[in-house]
């Protein structure tokens, strides 16, 4: 598949001006419409950047023929199985679904239609310019912090699915184990759903994964160590450093790789070379988001008890 790719998004909030402005952005497809509930804010973002407004969705996947979901986390699932069903590829924003019964059906709808279904872990592609996924040796432990300050947005789902979840697939991308046990704590603070969130994950192979997360925090703190038998590698995701005591050789610059500047920009041109059949994969399928989503699920069961 050669020729410019049509590409629509669902969702003309936040993220979906994000990722409308990188299908502007990018060689070889074209933004050609925006759907959304509301056809005032689907045509507020399509129209200036020379797309068409819709809510009708029928409509909308006959025009396109790459669709992004950016629509709130509760809402992925009917707009990415109408596409895939329509037999258009699908790129969803994390995470993929919110039950797992919807991701194991979007993961099936996308290999019944034979399209590529990808999900917007983008920080994957961060990890790929440091070097970091091509260390050789297994990881023994990984220690995830991730805070932010409070805000209105994402609040349709907990901080689990909302800024863990990173984590969670970061931890999935490094260790070949299975998990087998999550014990956790957390609370409600300030919405409907889990605030903040400490979580430890035991996988078959003896790797544990300890996970940290708030968006009620006092200040936005992103850090990760990784312990591997030959030494630590830690990274500041806020100021994009990291200092590394294992023998194998990181990125150093990686801030100024095309990945390191642009992670999203990076994810969706993945998943459009996966498309036209360039690569053979995207950067994070949705089987493996399905997986993050699966661990996510039991961090929250292990809390909520």
């Amino acid at each position: 598949m050669t020729q410019t790719l049509k590409a629509g998004v669902v969702g003309a909030g936040v993220f979906g001006g994000y990722h409308a402005k990188k299908y502007v952005e990018l060689d070889g497809v074209t933004l050609v419409g925006v759907f959304d509930i509301d056809l005032a804010r689907a045509k507020a973002l399509a129209e200036p950047l020379g797309a068409q407004g819709y809510d009708d969705m029928d409509a909308f996947l006959a025009a396109v023929d790459v669709v992004t979901v950016a629509a709130p986390a509760v809402h992925h699932a009917a707009p990415a199985l109408a596409a895939l069903k329509a037999g258009k590829p699908v790129y969803s924003e994390k995470p993929l679904a919110v039950s797992p019964d919807d991701a194991d059906k979007m993961v099936a709808a996308a290999a019944k239609a034979g399209v590529p279904l990808a999900c917007g872990h983008q920080e994957r592609v961060v990890f790929q310019a440091m070097g970091l996924l091509d260390i050789p040796e297994q990881p023994l432990r990984l220690e995830a912090v991730r805070r932010g300050t409070p805000s209105d947005r994402n609040l349709d789902v907990s901080v689990v699915l909302d800024l863990m979840i990173h984590d969670i697939d970061l931890a999935l991308a490094l260790c070949d184990g299975q998990p087998i046990a999550v014990e956790g704590e957390g609370a409600i603070t300030r919405s409907t759903s889990l605030d903040w969130v400490k979580a430890e994950a035991t996988f078959d192979n003896g790797f544990t994964a300890v996970f940290d997360s708030s968006r009620v925090a006092e200040a936005r703190e992103r850090t990760m160590k990784v312990v591997y038998p030959s030494g630590e590698v830690e990274i500041d995701f806020l100021q994009r450093t990291f200092r590394n005591t294992t023998p194998y050789p990181l990125i150093e610059n990686f801030t100024e790789t095309p990945a390191g500047k642009d992670p999203l920009g990076l994810s969706v041109a993945g998943f459009l070379a996966a498309v036209r059949g360039q690569a053979s994969r995207p950067v994070v399928t949705g089987e493996e988001a399905a997986r993050a989503l699966d661990l996510a699920l039991a961090v929250e069961q292990s809390v909520e008890g």
